[in-house]
């Protein structure tokens, strides 16, 4: 989803850096992963308390996978792809050459 977002505002703003379009990007999905991490948890929270002893062990391990999922989307997404070094033209499409590209399917 990040990265998504960082494919496209490296489309849209051109002049900016890479740690300026990873930042605007992870700004722009915060909310939205924030919320459904927040409405995934009410769910699986409702399963823990009320679903009873069989399902409490695996609604547990969903808890914990909604926590880490939401801090691995937010933070780590971003600020390992900035230490790979992923620049504008790493994302870019490739150009086709020649009268290929020109040819409709």
């Amino acid at each position: 989803m990040v990265f998504d977002r960082v494919r496209e505002n490296f489309r849209k703003i051109r002049k900016g850096g890479s740690e300026q379009v990873m930042n605007i990007s992870v700004n722009e999905t915060l909310s939205r992963t924030i919320m459904t991490g927040v409405t995934t948890l009410l769910v699986l929270l409702a399963l823990f308390f009320l679903g009873g002893e069989v399902i409490h062990a695996f609604a547990l391990a969903l808890i914990i996978g909604i926590f880490v999922g939401t801090y691995s989307s937010i933070y780590v997404a971003g600020a390992l792809a900035l230490l790979l070094g992923v620049s504008k033209a790493d994302l870019m499409p490739v150009q086709k050459e020649g009268a290929e590209a020109d040819e409709g399917p």
